[in-house]
């Protein structure tokens, strides 16, 4: 059960849209087109699903909702989507590559053919022609126009520029983990948190374990203190790695070529124990009440990773320790060694108890005052369960907004990569003033893209 969860994780990819802006705050409404980029070779739309064509949007109370990256983990989501509400209908697609539109569309597509044998009125949810797949780098601004609710599935890369459009645009948001790879990013992010709470949207983010009834349950009775204080906490994230190689087709240039196979570079990623392992570093937060830390020391390295895809500059293993301003800590381990023990643990430790959770091997027990309790709360698809709840916020005009801790553990993830990256605890305050920026200088498909070397701990400056 464990090992297939973590690689039903490994496959929650996307594909990418456009770069990061900073330019214009993200309440003006009114946001720059410069940096971006669309590829006359993707122009126009593609050919929806047959089932796509007859459906029709009726009636008011209609959410038109859109998909940007349409890769596994975006197709997923919508999904999810198409089942969370009857007033649903998935309306338009968006992704860099015409390949990836057509193959979602075929998706979805028979995928409302089987809900469609029970339910004839489920065709309505899906109304995707041509007209509104929109390929190219900014087609997920075409795409914002036109839709009321947007799904943010495309490399993490490309967040923060995708998640200040939909809040300038004043849309409902679902928006995958993480939020951003490096530290410019990540002010934008919270800068669209900010502008998303004033408008009074939907946030939801996509750290699912936070929306497993069984997890709520631990976790609501540690903080009602089952196990007294909560003094430390550790996490791990342990698997084989992500897919293989997506190979090299002729007519691709390096940014193609990186994008299609984006887990695997930082700048796109934030390496795996931010694409990845953010899902146990969200939990660590979790156990931990919210409370940022002041401070991390990581390390890691590459021990077995390959060289393949070409240029890939990740690492292949972490390990990290938050410090907390009263004495707790935090411990994290994420690694990417194939045919090694998998894990994917939390241990929280308080002082009259502990508590143990592993939803891949269904383990969610508290011991304390020499008894255990294991949490016979229902079970529900934690994915599903973020966008029923998604959706039923809307409805009721009261929208969750997952922005701040988001925000947050997506930090945490950041802070401790440049910690290993450059062999130097980082604080919180310096994660927040960094300079750092991955993205490249173009965002044209036509020039080539340097690949950047694998960080040295020692060497490697922190920004």
């Amino acid at each position: 059960m464990q090992t297939d969860r973590i690689k039903h994780d490994e496959k929650r990819d996307g594909n990418a849209a456009a770069p990061k802006l900073t330019a214009a705050p993200p309440d003006t409404g009114a946001l720059s087109r410069r940096g971006f980029v669309t590829a006359a070779a993707l122009a126009g739309g593609l050919l929806a699903h047959p089932l796509a064509r007859g459906a029709n949007v009726a009636g008011s109370d209609r959410l038109r909702v859109g998909l940007v990256g349409c890769g596994g983990r975006g197709t997923g989501a919508a999904s999810q989507a198409m089942k969370a509400d009857k007033g649903i209908v998935l309306w338009s697609l968006a992704d860099p590559f015409p390949d990836r539109l057509q193959s979602a569309a075929n998706v979805l597509g028979r995928m409302v053919e089987e809900k469609v044998a029970d339910d004839p009125a489920f065709q309505e949810r899906f109304d995707c022609p041509a007209e509104r797949q929109f390929a190219g780098l900014d087609g997920y601004l075409k795409l914002i126009d036109c839709c009321d609710v947007v799904l943010l599935a495309a490399p993490p890369a490309f967040r923060p520029a995708h998640l200040r459009a939909a809040v300038a645009a004043g849309k409902q948001i679902f928006c995958e983990k993480p939020m951003a790879v490096d530290a410019e990013g990540l002010r934008s992010v919270s800068e669209s948190v900010t502008a998303a709470i004033a408008k009074n949207l939907a946030l939801v983010a996509g750290f699912c374990w936070r929306y497993s009834p069984p997890e709520r349950d631990i976790y609501r009775r540690i903080h009602d203190g089952a196990i007294g204080p909560v003094r430390a906490v550790s996490t791990t994230y342990n698997a084989a790695g992500f897919r293989g190689e997506v190979p090299r087709q002729e007519g691709w240039t390096d940014l193609e070529y990186q994008i299609r196979n984006w887990p695997y570079y930082t700048w796109l990623s934030g390496d795996h124990i931010v694409e990845q392992a953010v899902h146990a570093i969200d939990k660590l937060a979790w156990a931990m009440n919210d409370d940022t830390p002041e401070s991390v020391l990581c390390t890691g390295g590459r021990e077995v990773r390959p060289d393949v895809p070409v240029g890939n500059n990740i690492f292949d293993h972490f390990g990290a320790t938050f410090e907390y301003a009263d004495g707790r800590r935090g411990f994290h381990m994420c690694r990417h060694f194939p045919g090694a023990a998998a894990d994917n643990s939390d241990y929280v430790i308080g002082t009259t108890g502990t508590a143990l959770v592993n939803g891949f091997q269904n383990v969610r027990q508290i011991q304390a005052g020499g008894s255990t309790y294991s949490s016979d709360a229902p079970k529900s698809d934690m994915y599903q369960q973020e966008h029923d709840e998604l959706f039923a916020s809307i409805r009721s005009g009261k929208p969750i907004n997952d922005g701040r801790r988001m925000t947050n553990s997506t930090a945490m993830a950041i802070m401790a990569r440049m910690s290993a990256y450059t062999g130097q605890t980082v604080s919180w305050q310096q994660l927040w003033d960094s300079k750092e920026d991955l993205s490249p200088a173009s965002w044209e498909f036509g020039p080539q893209l340097p690949v950047l070397p694998v960080a040295v701990p020692g060497k490697t400056k922190l920004l």
